[in-house]
């Protein structure tokens, strides 16, 4: 089994911590929650089961997040890419049309995990690098901080079982703000960012519960992360009737592109008609699929003219897109063994699936992206360097939208997002598509509804609302009142059909999202008022939470600032 094989993989040497002090050998760790795993398993056994009617009737929950995926990358969204077990999730289940992320890996994930914005939580940029400390507190120290709960600390307190595998990226210094301190019984993946897919190390290497794990000789990030949440589902289940809620989040399709190669060879010579043929193909296929109301002006490519490109170029462009493809065809065959396993266990009928993406697809790497093939095959490891998309493919990948990651138009905080529930999807609702606005903090509401869980009173309000009613197929909106963003100086206000975006520190930017989703017709001039009142709206709310407004803020930038000061003053 993949978990005994990582016990017994355990890096063992004695490690510093962020306070100075040593870090317990991996063996002590062992024996501590061995001993407590029996505690625990003893206590389970003689526990009252007072909530035995209620636990027949909660779902387990899973969240499978993937990482730099674009608004049209699989299937059931438009794409060319095979992925039909996400298609057949879509087809038993729901897609939403307008669900947004924070724009950005970390804070996405802080406000996805706790139900506030990530400013609240402590990540109002990024966080902060491994033994890097920006060396403040607030919305920006880097971070998850003492003032938010995770979804798992609040469903663990209704008897869940919570596992995790995958990237945390929510903070690694401390081990106080890592997984298992954060409600989660079980972890496996890593603390950090972007990671190497098949021989992670260093700062970016794995981590099993609170201990360092060398990579199997056979690792692959996104079959092993799958391969362990269903030994972890298959253990709880077996142990007890208690629900369990599954966070699975994979690092594919971020950077490095460490496609394996017979998926990469899948779809090696797919592209080379180029990005405007790509973008025209999935457009036509979207609307197909109706995911539009009406006519929808597609925003251009920004990147260069396919045919200004040599035959070089077209030819390493070809294969860029091909790692990324095999890199998400990865991932879909992945949701089918995890959906596999829990038929097989009995427990897929009374589980509800979300998918979506942290943020649109990764334009960093430069217009044309980075690599090629011999990096596909022969991928530098222990290393982040590697295959990145580029501008000019992500903006394909984002279609029919603007911009990308980084950003809040559309390109960069819309995500494709299924929701799967056999038990709890209504038939005559099955394969329809959600059109109401919903964003991340709904996570945290929804899941406290469908556990039965409540919210601890001594925390910030939940600023999301549950979207269990339009999983029942409620045609009511739950969000009437606005809805907020920013990262970096990108920033945006959702009330209704009027979206309010700034890029970085640029004039505000007003669209009726209603009839111009692409956000090709600014109307800020000829709604000057409307654009007036949402614009001091958002400002009231930035000051609130304390984000840095008009000027942008950005740690990497700080901490460059920081060595440069500290150069002049030796």
């Amino acid at each position: 089994m993949r978990i005994s094989q990582l016990a017994s993989a355990a890096v063992s040497p004695i490690e510093p911590m962020q306070s100075g002090k040593m870090r317990p050998a991996v063996g002590v760790w062992r024996a501590v929650f061995c001993v407590a795993l029996a505690s625990f398993l003893v206590t389970q056994g003689t526990r009252p089961s007072a909530m035995a009617d209620e636990t027949a009737a909660r779902p387990n929950i899973v969240i499978v997040l993937v990482d730099d995926l674009g608004y049209s990358d699989i299937g059931c969204y438009g794409s060319e890419i095979e992925t039909p077990n996400l298609d057949k999730l879509a087809e038993g289940g729901l897609r939403f049309t307008q669900f947004y992320n924070s724009g950005r890996c970390c804070p996405t994930r802080a406000s996805l995990m706790t139900g506030l914005h990530p400013h609240q939580a402590g990540i109002g940029h990024m966080t902060a690098p491994p033994n890097q400390p920006l060396g403040f507190t607030g919305p920006y120290q880097g971070y998850l901080n003492d003032r938010c709960t995770t979804i798992a600390q609040v469903v663990k307190s209704a008897g869940y079982h919570t596992l995790m595998t995958g990237k945390w990226h929510l903070g690694s210094d401390d081990r106080s703000v890592w997984p298992r301190q954060r409600g989660f019984d079980r972890f496996y993946g890593a603390l950090s960012g972007a990671f190497n897919y098949s021989k992670p190390g260093g700062d970016r290497g794995l981590t099993l519960d609170n201990s360092p794990v060398d990579p199997p000789a056979d690792f692959y990030a996104t079959d092993d992360f799958t391969d362990v949440a269903c030994e972890y589902i298959s253990e709880v289940t077996e142990q007890d009737d208690e629900p369990f809620f599954l966070y699975l989040a994979y690092n594919a399709p971020h950077w490095p592109l460490n496609a394996k190669w017979d998926d990469y060879l899948k779809y090696k010579g797919k592209y080379t008609d180029g990005w405007d043929a790509v973008m025209q193909n999935r457009l036509a296929k979207q609307k197909e699929l109706g995911l539009w109301e009406g006519d929808v002006v597609p925003a251009p490519h920004v990147g260069p003219k396919w045919d200004s490109l040599d035959d070089v170029q077209r030819q390493k462009m070809d294969s860029i897109m091909a790692a990324y493809a095999g890199c998400i065809d990865s991932i879909d065959q992945n949701i089918g063994k995890l959906v596999s396993h829990l038929d097989k266990i009995g427990q897929r009928d009374n589980t509800v699936i979300f998918f979506l993406s942290d943020n649109g697809a990764c334009q960093e790497g430069g217009v044309l992206g980075r690599g090629d093939e011999s990096m596909i095959k022969d991928p530098p490891l222990e290393t982040t360097d590697g295959v990145r998309l580029g501008l000019a493919w992500a903006n394909a990948c984002n279609t029919p939208f603007r911009l990308y990651k980084h950003f809040v138009h559309e390109g960069g905080a819309a995500t494709p997002m299924i929701a799967h529930w056999p038990n709890g999807i209504a038939k005559d609702q099955v394969g329809k598509l959600v059109r109401h606005a919903s964003y991340l903090p709904d996570f945290m509401a929804t899941c406290i509804e469908l556990s039965g869980a409540s919210y601890p009173a001594d925390m910030p309000a939940c600023q999301g609302k549950s979207i269990v009613s339009l999983l029942k197929g409620s045609e009511t909106a739950v969000h009437t009142e606005p809805i907020y963003w920013e990262h970096e100086g990108n920033a945006a206000v959702r009330w209704g059909k009027w979206k309010l975006v700034r890029e970085y520190e640029k004039p505000w930017e007003l669209y009726d999202i209603d009839a111009d989703r692409t956000e090709m017709n600014d109307v800020a001039l000829v709604k000057a008022d409307k654009r007036k009142e949402m614009i001091a709206m958002w400002e009231t709310w930035a000051t609130k939470h304390g984000v840095k407004f008009p000027e942008r803020f950005n740690m990497y930038q700080h901490l460059n600032q920081r060595k440069r000061k500290a150069k002049k003053s030796r």
